[in-house]
Order: C-alpha cells, then sequence, then structure tokens
C-alpha cells in the first residue's frame, strides 16, 4: 500500500525545521559529553548527556512521521 499523506508532510515541516535546530544543539553536546566522557571516564554522567544528545538528533524524523501517521490519506 502506498502512504498519500502530503498534507501532514507540509504541515509538520515547519516543526521538523524546528527540530532540526534542535538536533544541531544535539550534536554539540554530543561532541562535548563524548569528549569529557574520553578525559574523564569516571564521569557517568557525561554518557547520560551524550544519550540525550543523540535523541535529539533523531527528533527530527520522529516529529515527521508522528505528524504523518495523524493524517488520513
Amino acid at each position: 500500500m502506498g502512504d498519500c499523506r502530503p498534507l501532514g508532510f507540509l504541515i509538520g515541516l515547519p516543526f521538523a525545521l524546528v527540530a532540526v535546530v534542535l538536533s544541531l544543539v544535539g550534536l554539540i553536546i554530543w561532541v562535548l559529553g563524548s569528549i569529557l566522557s574520553c578525559l574523564c571516564p569516571c564521569c557517568i554522567c557525561c554518557a547520560g548527556i551524550a544519550n540525550f544528545a543523540m535523541d535529539l538528533v533523531k527528533l527530527p524524523v520522529k516529529v515527521i512521521r508522528w505528524f504523518i501517521e495523524k493524517f488520513p490519506c
């Protein structure tokens, strides 16, 4: 079956653009967290920060999929 939900994609696009900006912030946080965890492996909080940053990086895809699923064909 082909999914034809362009309306959900178009409405979700501005929110995805905001999510892209957040993912860039997440990328910077992830790089800093990775460097800190390599320099001081005893800092377990740096791993948590890096995992949170990875969730921010995946956010645009999640937002677009969520909007596309909300609108019928």
